[in-house]
């Protein structure tokens, strides 16, 4: 792939990235589970994983969680601690598990070890930020809330990836 259409297609996903967080923040999840969310975002991240590999699916990652904070306005908040924090550690758990674990596992099961990750990223940041160990209890109602959207994320992702273009398939760096 050319390096002009990949820089494209990585902003394409920024972007898409950006509106799924949007259509994200429209579902009321939060008066079920506090703090729990779909993780529509990271249909792109997945996506871009699997189609350019570790440097621009984090490029993604990063400039997905920074854009949507400034829209937001809550860059540098908690809001954007917890993120950032649980952005991270799914990232590379997800990159490890997806280039380590191929055969072993499908892009749902990556998915899944995303969310759960996410969730325990989110928790242990908060411990550092409101010192409180109590937080910790809270961390299995979001592991319960993270398999069946990790689930589904994955699917979606896997869907979506199986019908792309061929030409966006070809020459994809891993």
């Amino acid at each position: 792939m050319k390096k002009t259409k990949k820089m494209v297609v990585v902003a394409l996903l920024i972007a898409l990235g950006l509106v799924l967080h949007l259509v994200e923040s429209i579902f009321p999840l939060a008066a079920l589970i506090p703090g729990a969310k779909l993780g529509l975002a990271n249909i792109v991240t997945l996506i871009a994983l699997v189609l350019f590999g570790f440097v621009s699916a984090f490029q993604v990652l990063i400039f997905r969680v920074i854009l949507a904070s400034l829209l937001a306005g809550s860059f540098m908040t908690i809001s954007f601690y917890l993120s950032f924090s649980g952005g991270l550690l799914s990232f590379l758990l997800m990159y490890l598990a997806y280039n380590f674990s191929k055969d072993k596992l499908s892009l749902i099961g990556v998915s899944i070890i995303g969310a759960v990750a996410h969730n325990t990223a989110q928790v242990i940041a908060a411990y550092f930020i409101i010192e409180n160990p109590g937080i910790f209890y809270y961390l299995p109602f979001l592991t319960l809330f993270a398999i069946p959207t990790g689930f589904s994320i994955g699917l979606v992702s896997h869907f979506t990836i199986d019908y792309l273009p061929s030409s966006l398939k070809q020459g994809v760096s891993k």
